[in-house]
């Protein structure tokens, strides 16, 4: 860390933010160290890892809401703003940036502003600013676009309700260019609509983010249990995992043993308004929710003809120009993605993919790591 930008002394600037589904600690790439060994090393004793309660630290003793976003102008001429993702593991000491976070991305533009990292801005007519962000995880380039107020400030407070988070607050618009994979080389790395690992016909899609795509029914299970019933199955953990270790190397991922992707994704029929119902591993814990870039993989793996997904799937909604919007249901609401395809069979390509998050700063202030290791 460099001297003179903790505020405090042995203390570093942080800002606890609410980012679409997820919670987590907000950082200047300048207030902690340039090394990445030292830096997570830091991450983990401010998160209190590792410890299930994360009771010597902040982090929230779940993944959900135990993340770090590291922010800074950006070194890309394609974008503004750097975001550098990592997920510091709850129980073991362990920061993976193997993977990017499109939930706590609806939250990197409000808190660039927030932190004077890119100059106040006056909204256009609608009353909202646009912000070029390089997901340095990927290396690839988000566009997002969220309200501000007279003084150019970010506006936190609106009507926009996304599932999983209670009440309401100002759209996050995120629109994706050149996400396909940005993780494992190519959307589908395998050159196939679905391949067979452990008997199960699977997808393997990289649409930001890594996911392993599957029919429940072909895991013995609706898709339609809560999380807390899908996670203490002691036949379908075991296979999951097995499944996934399968599909790292094939995703040229290579040994994903101790790494959090690929996530997997089980679908069913829709039970209400949704495309299809979805239960998300990520990758041990079941997901309350669904991941941003996770739901834009799946959607893929949906509305692409002819994968094991798309053979549940209900109605799809669709614009003239091609834009189809992929609901997923998930155990806490319902998920909205517009996706736009071209090409056939396996050859296809994402041509357009983006959704609505929210975003809320919670606090801003010092955090003080733990002194010993």
């Amino acid at each position: 860390m460099k001297p003179g930008k903790a505020v405090a002394v042995g203390g570093v600037r942080c800002m606890l933010m609410r980012g679409g589904t997820s919670k987590g600690s907000f950082f200047v790439v300048d207030d902690l160290p340039s090394d990445p060994a030292e830096r997570d090393e830091l991450v983990l004793r401010i998160m209190g890892s590792p410890d299930p309660r994360q009771i010597d630290g902040v982090g929230g003793a779940h993944p959900l809401t135990t993340k770090v976003a590291v922010v800074g102008p950006s070194v890309d001429p394609r974008a503004e703003i750097d975001y550098l993702f990592l997920q510091p593991s709850v129980d073991r000491a362990l920061v993976s940036d193997a993977q990017n976070c499109g939930n706590m991305l609806a939250a990197v533009g409000p808190f660039a502003l927030e932190r004077g990292l890119i100059d106040r801005r006056s909204a256009g007519d609608d009353g909202r600013v646009s912000m070029r962000i390089r997901m340095v995880n990927t290396d690839s380039i988000a566009v997002a676009s969220f309200p501000v107020d007279k003084t150019g400030s970010p506006r936190y407070r609106g009507d926009t309700a996304i599932s999983g988070v209670p009440g309401t607050a100002a759209a996050v618009r995120l629109d994706f260019e050149d996400v396909a994979g940005g993780s494992c080389g190519s959307l589908l790395p395998t050159g196939s609509l679905f391949d067979e690992l452990d008997g199960v016909p699977c997808t393997l899609v990289d649409c930001g983010m890594p996911v392993v795509v599957m029919r429940a029914d072909s895991m013995g299970v609706t898709g339609t249990e809560d999380c807390a019933q899908l996670e203490t199955d002691p036949e379908l953990r075991p296979r999951l995992e097995r499944i996934r270790l399968e599909a790292g190397p094939l995703m040229n991922l290579g040994d994903v043993a101790d790494t959090t992707v690929p996530k997997l994704t089980l679908v069913a029929a829709p039970t209400s308004v949704g495309t299809v119902t979805t239960r998300t591993f990520i990758p041990h814990r079941c997901h309350d929710a669904i991941g941003v870039l996770g739901a834009l993989s799946v959607a893929v793996a949906v509305m692409a003809d002819g994968t094991p997904a798309s053979k549940v799937r209900g109605p799809v909604k669709a614009d003239p120009d091609g834009t189809m919007c992929c609901e997923l249901e998930h155990p806490t609401g319902v998920f909205a993605t517009t996706l736009q395809l071209q090409g056939e069979g396996a050859d296809i390509g994402v041509v357009r993919a983006g959704i609505i998050r929210t975003a809320r700063k919670l606090m801003d202030g010092v955090v003080f790591p733990r002194e010993y290791p």
